[in-house]
C-alpha cells in the first residue's frame, strides 16, 4: 500500500464544527472554548440528547474548555425538580461531569431588564392582539405579514403597559411583548416575534415571583451571553433562528458575543422521542414509567442494560454532520453488543426448560464444576456450577422429529453438555396432550470437560441448569416498542398508539445458574446461546428479575 493510501485510509472525518471552532481561535474571535448543555426540564432525556451531549462534552475535553449544565426552565407549567434530578443522572451515568450547573430561571431578572432596554430603544411594543390575530397577521413564506395596529405605541405606553403586565393586571393571552424587527421579512422567525407572555403558573424554582415569562428565542441567547458561552451548540431545527439569535445579542449585549452553529439531530427509526407522546405512553400506564427498557430515553436504556461507553461509542460512529439522516436501530445495538461481547460475564440460563434425565448418572452424586466468567478476562474470577442427574434444557434444544442438519437432542443423537459431559439421547416423556415434558439421555464418564477420548465428533453444544440447585427468575424479553419505521402521527404513518408492537415485552419463568444469586441491578450478563441480559431494578434476593438488552445477533432488520 501506498504511503498515501494510508495517509487517506487513517484520516478521520472532518469535524465541521471543529473546522468553525478552530477558524475562529485562529483569527482571535475567542481565546477559550464554551459549550453547554441546555435541555428543558419537561421530560426524561431520550437517546437524541446524548447525542447533544456527546458533542457539548466532547468539545470541552478536545479544547480543555468549559461546559456547563443549563436547564432551560422558562415554562412553569410543564417543568418540574423530578426531570432535573434525572437530567443529572443521566448525563453522569454517560460519562460526563459538568463545570456549573445553571438555570435559566437565574437570569430572569436581567432577562426582563433586557426587555426594557428594548422597549426604550424602540425595539419593542406590547401588542394586544390575539393568538389566532398575530398568527393571521405573520403572513406566510410568500406573503409578507402586516403590522400590527399596536406596533408604533410610545416608548412610554409601552414601558407603562409592560409593567403592568408584570404586576398582573391583565389576564393571559391578553397582552404580549413583541420584538420589532420586520414583518416583511423573508424569515418567519424576524417577523416581530413574541419575547414576553403572561403566564400565572407557579415556578419551580421561583414560584410566583413572576406573571410574564420570556420565550425560549429571547432567553436563550442571553442565557447563552450571561454565562460567557463562546459556541452555542444545538441541532439543525434552530438554523433558521440564528438570525433572530444574533439580533438579541447584538441589540442587548455588549462584548463579546456567542456564535450559534447548527448540527443535524439524530433522527433513530422505529422510535419515538417526542416528550409530549413519551409522557402519553408513560400517563397512559403503555410503558412503566419514563425508563421502561423499551422507551428510547436514557434511563430506560441504562435500565434495559445498555452500557454507557457503547452509547457514546455510537455517537462517535455516526458522527456530526449537517445533513438529515434517519440511523438504523440495528447499528445502536450493534454497539452495544460489541461491548458486551467484550466485557459482559458469562452464565447459563434456560427461559423456555423442559427437564432432561441422565438416567445412568448417579441419583445421589453432584458435582462442583469450577467455570470461568468471561473466556477473556481472568480477572472476572470464576464460579462454580452444580451438576446432577437432572437438568433443565432449552425446549428448542430438543426434537422428537428432528429437522434437517439438526444437531441437538433427538433420539440416537449425541450432544457437549457445556463444561460438562456427553450425553446421548435415548427418549422422551410426554403428557396427555403429546407435548414432550421431559427428555432421556445417558451420559459418557469419559467424556468430562467435552472431551472425547476416542475422537468420535460431537457437533452440537448445549446450555443446561442444574434442576436441584437453582434460582427461579422471571425474564423480560424486550423487543422494540413500535412496528413502524416512524411512528410518529406527524409523518402520515397514524397515530402513534396504533403503531404499537403487541409482542413488546414478553414475560417468561426461567432457571439460572446458582451463582446469580446474589446479583445487583445493573449487572450484565451474557446468557449463553440466548443473549444479553441485565438484573432489572425490580429485582432482588429470592425473586431475580432480568431484562433481555440485546440478542447474540442482529435479528433487528429480519423484521422489517
Amino acid at each position: 500500500m501506498a504511503k498515501d493510501e494510508i495517509k487517506e485510509e487513517n484520516t478521520s472525518p472532518s469535524n465541521f464544527i471543529e473546522d468553525f471552532i478552530d477558524e475562529d481561535l485562529k483569527e482571535g474571535v475567542y481565546n477559550r472554548v464554551q459549550t453547554r448543555f441546555p435541555p428543558e426540564p419537561n421530560g426524561y432525556l431520550h437517546i437524541g440528547h446524548a447525542k447533544a451531549i456527546c458533542i457539548n462534552f466532547g468539545v470541552k475535553e478536545k479544547y480543555n474548555g468549559v461546559c456547563n449544565l443549563r436547564m432551560d426552565d422558562t415554562n412553569p407549567t410543564k417543568e418540574d425538580t423530578e426531570y432535573v434530578d434525572a437530567i443529572k443522572e443521566d448525563i453522569e451515568w454517560l460519562g460526563f461531569k459538568w463545570d456549573n450547573v445553571y438555570f435559566a430561571s437565574d437570569y430572569f431578572d436581567f432577562l426582563y431588564e433586557c426587555a426594557i432596554k428594548l422597549i426604550k430603544k424602540g425595539k419593542a411594543y406590547v401588542d394586544d392582539l390575539n393568538s389566532d390575530e398575530i398568527r393571521e397577521y405573520r403572513g406566510t413564506l410568500t406573503e409578507p405579514g402586516k403590522n400590527s395596529p399596536y406596533r408604533d405605541r410610545s416608548v412610554e405606553e409601552n414601558l407603562d403597559l409592560f409593567a403592568r403586565m408584570t404586576a398582573g393586571e391583565f389576564k393571559t393571552g391578553e397582552k404580549v411583548l413583541r420584538a420589532k424587527i420586520d414583518m416583511a421579512s423573508p424569515n418567519l422567525n424576524m417577523r416581530d416575534p413574541i419575547i414576553y407572555r403572561i403566564l400565572f403558573a407557579h415556578h419551580h424554582r421561583t414560584g410566583d415571583k413572576w406573571c410574564v415569562y420570556p420565550m425560549y428565542d429571547f432567553a436563550h441567547p442571553l442565557s447563552d451571553a450571561c454565562e460567557k458561552v463562546t459556541h452555542s451548540l444545538c441541532s439543525l431545527e434552530f438554523e433558521n433562528h440564528r438570525p433572530l439569535y444574533d439580533w438579541v445579542c447584538n441589540e442587548c449585549i455588549d462584548g463579546e458575543k456567542p456564535r450559534q452553529i447548527e448540527f443535524a439531530r439524530m433522527n433513530l427509526n422505529y422510535t419515538l422521542t417526542s416528550k409530549r407522546k413519551c409522557l402519553k405512553l408513560v400517563q397512559d400506564g403503555i410503558v412503566d414509567g419514563w425508563n421502561d427498557p423499551r422507551m428510547a430515553t436514557i434511563s430506560g436504556m441504562r435500565r434495559r442494560g445498555y452500557p454507557a461507553e457503547a452509547i457514546r461509542d455510537f455517537c462517535e460512529r455516526i458522527g456530526v454532520s449537517k445533513a438529515y439522516s434517519v440511523i438504523d436501530f440495528a447499528m445502536l445495538e450493534s454497539c452495544v453488543r460489541d461491548n458486551l461481547n467484550k466485557n459482559a460475564k458469562r452464565a447459563m440460563a434456560v427461559i423456555d426448560p423442559i427437564k432432561l434425565i441422565i438416567d445412568n448418572y448417579p441419583e445421589d452424586k453432584v458435582e462442583e464444576l469450577e467455570v470461568a466468567y468471561h473466556p477473556d478476562h481472568d480477572e472476572f474470577g470464576s464460579r462454580t456450577i452444580p451438576f446432577g442427574r437432572e437438568l433443565w434444557i432449552e425446549r428448542d434444544d430438543f426434537m422428537a422429529e428432528p429437522i434437517s442438519k439438526y444437531r441437538r437432542l433427538f433420539v440416537g443423537n449425541e450432544v457437549r453438555l457445556y463444561k460438562a459431559y456427553c450425553v446421548t439421547c435415548t427418549g422422551y416423556d410426554t403428557d396427555e396432550n403429546g407435548e414432550v415434558i421431559a427428555v432421556h439421555a445417558t451420559y459418557d464418564p469419559e467424556t468430562f470437560g467435552g472431551d472425547t477420548p476416542d475422537g468420535r465428533k460431537v457437533r452440537g453444544t448445549i446450555h443446561w441448569v442444574y434442576a436441584g440447585d437453582n434460582n427461579e427468575a422471571e425474564v423480560r424479553l424486550y423487543d422494540r416498542l413500535f412496528n413502524v419505521e416512524n411512528p410518529s402521527d406527524e409523518e402520515g404513518v397514524g397515530s402513534f398508539e396504533d403503531n404499537l408492537n403487541p409482542d413488546s415485552l414478553k414475560v417468561k419463568k426461567a432457571y439460572v445458574e446458582r451463582a446469580l444469586s446474589d446479583t445487583q441491578p445493573g449487572e450484565r450478563y451474557q446468557f449463553m446461546r440466548i443473549g444479553y441480559f441485565c438484573t432489572d431494578s425490580d429485582s432482588k434476593p429470592g425473586k431475580l428479575v432480568f431484562n433481555r438488552t440485546v440478542q447474540l445477533r442482529d435479528s433487528f432488520n429480519k423484521k422489517k
